[in-house]
């Protein structure tokens, strides 16, 4: 794994195991698992089903993040999908995914959490972790009808 690349990361699964280390930014995910290099230097393959969330964050010594019941108090200001995300074990999440379907891994979300001014400032979720997401609004979406200029009537004849 290369440094420059990497990410701090603590991953959160299911048996409530957190586990402190960095993925590789581009490309953590694999056909079996999470790909993740501990603190310790072990590089392992953590499977999906036991994966809860992976948060990125800038240091390990920040509160443990608190995903459970994290929902926005109101309409997010970000372009995005605003989603509601429920775990397999009964936990709801809210969440800001991008508007992009280019965006969109193959195995899990990548999304915004609602409380950026804290850790995680972003949270990745395995398809496998989720038994429901709804998407609550589109946000930003950029289809309004363009505006009208109008042309003062002055302006218009001297040309």
């Amino acid at each position: 794994m290369a440094s420059s690349a990497s990410k701090k990361v603590r991953v959160l699964r299911f048996d409530r195991e957190l586990l402190h280390g960095f993925v590789q930014s581009p490309g953590f995910q694999t056909a079996s698992g999470i790909e993740f290099l501990s603190q310790d230097g072990n590089l392992a393959v953590i499977p999906y089903p036991d994966v809860k969330a992976i948060c990125f964050v800038q240091d390990f010594d920040d509160p443990l993040p608190r995903l459970d019941g994290a929902q926005f108090v109101s309409r997010p200001k970000k372009a995005g999908l605003w989603i509601r995300m429920r775990f397999r074990d009964g936990i709801f999440m809210d969440g800001l995914l991008g508007n992009s379907l280019l965006q969109l891994d193959p195995h899990g979300y990548t999304v915004t959490p609602p409380d950026q001014g804290v850790n995680p400032q972003r949270v990745f979720v395995p398809r496998a972790a989720l038994i429901d997401i709804q998407v609550l609004a589109v946000v930003g979406s950029g289809l309004k009808a363009p505006k009208k200029t109008t042309v003062p009537e002055a302006q218009a004849k001297l040309f």
